[in-house]
């Protein structure tokens, strides 16, 4: 089945409702283009406040039901539009118990459910652990009316064991709601190397697993909070094909739509031609579950 993958990569700013329209219009064109399936960057509705460890912060995240206020204006956007939508959000489980999470609706406004964020990454500008708890709903794949979703957010890109499980349980494409970019001071030295290994990562995780993979990245210079160096969000949203080719990549500084075409009847081919899950040796891999294997 050929599905169109809408990629919205979008800069944002202090207003939270600014963001969320904004974003709101961008899904609807996306649509008028011919995607069957959008998907939101990371944290969307905000800057990405992590660069700070501040409790002011904790007044972003919302309640995740399909009553809550979001949730019902993205299932409308979702079913006006015969599109899929997988939205990441700031997550309040309960009182002082908070998650990255993404949602994904399906293109008649049901809301399928959610995965969240299971790896969570403590860098500098980067955060995340003062904020959010890590994710206990496992991998998640989600049956969509155009193909089945698997979603990881960000950090969780670096990590094959999180792609090979989403890849087992039947994706056809992983996507990647992402928030990442190059710190002023490390650029000139590491920039290039830096985002080279991001995309390369994640190419190998289509290759491996036989699978489309999207990582939709934010565009734009936030200043940290703090007053410090801030971030400078390298855009270049892409989508790969299960041989590690992209197909279609974003800018480096622009707001951008990405609506690219894939073709989810080549996977049982890719996956006969290359067996790795055939070949998997899974009675040899017991101690991938231990932290390390040297004292």
């Amino acid at each position: 089945m050929k599905v169109n993958i809408g990629l919205i990569q979008m800069s944002c700013t202090d207003d939270i409702n600014e963001n969320f329209e904004k974003a709101i219009d961008y899904i609807k064109e996306a649509a008028k283009k011919g995607a069957n399936l959008v998907v939101t960057q990371e944290l969307f509705k905000s800057k990405y406040f992590c660069q700070v460890e501040d409790w002011d912060y904790f007044k972003f995240a919302e309640e995740i039901t399909p009553e809550s206020d979001t949730i019902k204006r993205l299932s409308q956007v979702a079913k006006d539009n015969d599109i899929v939508v997988v939205a990441s959000l700031f997550e309040k489980r309960d009182k002082g118990l908070y998650h990255n999470t993404a949602v994904v609706i399906d293109a008649d406004g049901s809301f399928l459910g959610k995965y969240r964020k299971m790896h969570i990454p403590d860098d500098p500008h980067f955060y995340e652990k003062f904020y959010f708890t890590p994710g206990d709903l496992g991998y998640k794949v989600f049956q969509t009316k155009y193909c089945n979703v698997g979603t990881l957010i960000c950090w969780d890109q670096w990590f094959p064991e999180a792609a090979r499980l989403t890849a087992m349980q039947g994706a056809d494409i992983i996507v990647y709601p992402t928030a990442i970019g190059w710190l002023p001071e490390e650029k000139e030295e590491y920039g290039e190397s830096q985002y080279n290994a991001w995309e390369t990562v994640q190419k190998g995780h289509a290759v491996a697993n036989g699978c489309y993979v999207a990582a939709v990245n934010r565009v734009g210079f936030e200043q940290s909070p703090d007053g410090n160096s801030g971030i400078e969000f390298w855009g270049q949203s892409f989508i790969a094909d299960p041989y590690g080719q992209i197909i279609k990549k974003a800018s480096t500084d622009k707001e951008e739509i990405l609506i690219c075409e894939i073709d989810t009847d080549i996977l049982d081919e890719h996956r006969t031609v290359w067996p790795f899950f055939r070949d998997r040796r899974i009675d040899s891999y017991q101690d991938i579950t231990k932290r390390w294997l040297r004292d």
